[in-house]
């Protein structure tokens, strides 16, 4: 409680108190000059609910008593333990260093809801919490990257760009870029800073100045060009239409003709992707936006591939890429594919992206991608087994929702007929199904091998092989250190800020950890996994504060299974 005297009192004027807490006296008698002032402080060792304060005037006061402030403080026992005192060491380092201006108070990571401006933290149970993000720019940071930035073991995300370090970039820092451990470094917006150890030594050369002139007219040409260029890139691939174009093709028809696919690719003008059946083109059929794959030379025959092209034209489902139609002609083949507006999952997930995958938004992703293989699986007759299931196979339309794409390539370029078990290998290095090497056959459950590294890179955004010194496989990574600690924090894409349902993504890592199982008969099926995946909506639901709604896409089930084994 605080207390000032604020009036000149006359002589015969008075203002004494007493202050009594709970019925409890706590000062008798106070009593202050013009202008003095006096705190009281009172601490009870017992937690009470109600604080009764009476402030009364003595006998001898003329004047009522005058309460200028008063401040409440109650103690809290917190929940976590303290962060693990090696990054506390290293935070409160940096902090000195750089004399921040951040108000870094109290523990870095406990509580929860006074977090550090700028860290993000991992909690593991009654673990100590770690240091998993740390966001420094335009902090007016100045001098070398102190070194104590390494001695964050645990950190996953590092942001130190636009600010004015100089110097070179700590060895132990750059070496963990390279395997992979430091999954994300950014240092751009500091001019003085060299990624070279030692750095270079800068030499004065004296420059005529007409020439130094010309030189930064021709820079500057140069970079126009070039900006221009990349612009016109950047609108070709991402702002495609089919605005003011006439193009004479029959929308109803499935079968087009050599001419019509030039007239619908503009003669093959925008390249939009580039794959191992072949290059996909953008085109146009009426307002409709297209991508025409054309494909490279198949070993079926000219009927064969007429009838797995007219199977793939009826099959339709929400999630996937609708085929629209195709065209055969000698040895020219191409199919014509309803075009994605956000591309492929691979380029979301790349970090590259200006579109970032927020966590409803990737679990939804992976359940669409789920049901799309489990409509193939079971609702195709017969069944269609995809046999390159990746990030590049999940394409996204305007909504963000998935849609499996190239399904039945592998039987249109295979010579086997009418089977679901291939032998003919299609798959991508990463995505493999292990037993492949041995039985020389892919089938459903070599897809939902497939489709558990999808579900990793999902939670991880890591690629399926880390490229690092040494090549290792995201299955490799996750099982490493989920070894370690059990704990997922460690493997979860740091771009999500710690912003993810922890049970539901355990979940999610679960159901991927069983698709990727060595053995195909500990594999799930994918309605299995599926369902399994539609149950971690309502855990994640609960939990989210987060406006929006979560669609589930109907899925034929499936009866006589048990839940996945943990």
């Amino acid at each position: 409680m605080y207390f000032a005297e604020i009036e000149k009192l006359e002589a015969d004027q008075t203002r004494q108190f007493d202050v009594f807490v709970n019925g409890a006296l706590l000062q008798n008698n106070a009593t202050l000059p013009f202008l003095g002032h006096g705190t009281l402080i009172y601490i009870s060792s017992e937690p009470e609910t109600v604080l009764q304060i009476w402030i009364n005037r003595t006998n001898k006061a003329t004047m009522s008593p005058i309460l200028n402030g008063i401040e409440l403080y109650q103690g809290k026992t917190l929940d976590l333990p303290q962060t693990h005192q090696n990054d506390v060491g290293a935070i409160m380092q940096i902090k000195s260093t750089y004399n921040m201006k951040q108000i870094w108070q109290g523990d870095p990571c406990s509580p929860k809801t006074e977090m550090w401006k700028g860290v993000n933290c991992s909690y593991n149970g009654h673990n100590q919490p770690r240091i998993t993000s740390l966001n420094l720019s335009s902090s007016g940071l100045n001098g070398s990257i102190v070194e104590a930035i390494s001695n964050l073991k645990l950190i996953q995300y590092l942001n130190i760009g636009d600010n004015k370090l100089s110097g070179s970039i700590p060895s132990k820092l750059s070496e963990r870029t390279r395997n992979g451990s430091l999954l994300i470094l950014i240092v751009g917006g500091n001019p003085h800073l060299c990624f070279s150890s030692p750095c270079p030594t800068r030499k004065k050369i004296v420059i005529p100045l007409v020439v130094t002139a010309l030189a930064a007219l021709i820079l500057s040409a140069t970079l126009s060009f070039v900006y221009r260029r990349r612009l016109q890139v950047v609108l070709n691939r991402h702002k495609l239409s089919c605005f003011n174009k006439t193009v004479s093709v029959d929308s109803k028809k499935q079968e087009f003709t050599y001419s019509e696919v030039r007239s619908i690719t503009n003669n093959f003008e925008r390249v939009v992707g580039k794959g191992g059946f072949g290059i996909v083109y953008h085109g146009c059929i009426g307002e409709t936006q297209v991508a025409v794959k054309m494909l490279t030379a198949s070993t079926q025959g000219y009927q064969q591939f007429q009838t797995e092209a007219n199977i793939l034209t009826r099959v339709h489902h929400k999630c996937l890429t609708p085929l629209i139609g195709y065209y055969n002609e000698g040895n020219r083949t191409a199919l014509i594919y309803e075009y994605m507006t956000n591309g492929d999952l691979s380029d979301k997930l790349s970090g590259e992206s200006q579109t970032f995958l927020d966590w409803k938004q990737r679990l939804q992703i992976a359940l669409d991608a789920a049901v799309g293989l489990e409509y193939l699986h079971n609702g195709c007759k017969p069944p269609i087994v995809h046999r390159d299931v990746k990030t590049r196979n999940i394409l996204l339309n305007e909504n963000l929702r998935a849609k499996i794409s190239d399904f039945g390539l592998s039987r249109i370029f295979s010579d086997e007929g009418d089977t679901h078990v291939s032998t003919v290998i299609a798959g991508t290095p990463g995505y493999l199904d292990p037993e492949y090497y041995i039985t020389n056959r892919l089938n459903e459950k070599s897809d939902v091998f497939s489709f558990g590294v999808v579900l990793l890179e999902i939670i991880t955004g890591r690629k399926a092989i880390l490229k690092s010194s040494v090549k290792t496989h995201i299955i490799k990574w996750v099982s490493s250190i989920l070894e370690d600690d059990g704990e997922i924090d460690g493997i979860m894409d740091p771009r999500l800020q710690g912003d993810y349902d922890s049970d539901a993504a355990r979940k999610v890592v679960d159901v991927a950890m069983v698709c990727v199982a060595p053995s195909s008969v500990n594999r799930p099926s994918i309605s299995q996994v599926a369902m399994e995946l539609k149950l971690c909506f309502p855990i994640a639901e609960l939990r989210s504060a987060s406006s929006g709604s979560i669609e589930i896409a109907s899925i034929n089930e499936i009866s006589g299974f048990s839940s996945l084994a943990r």
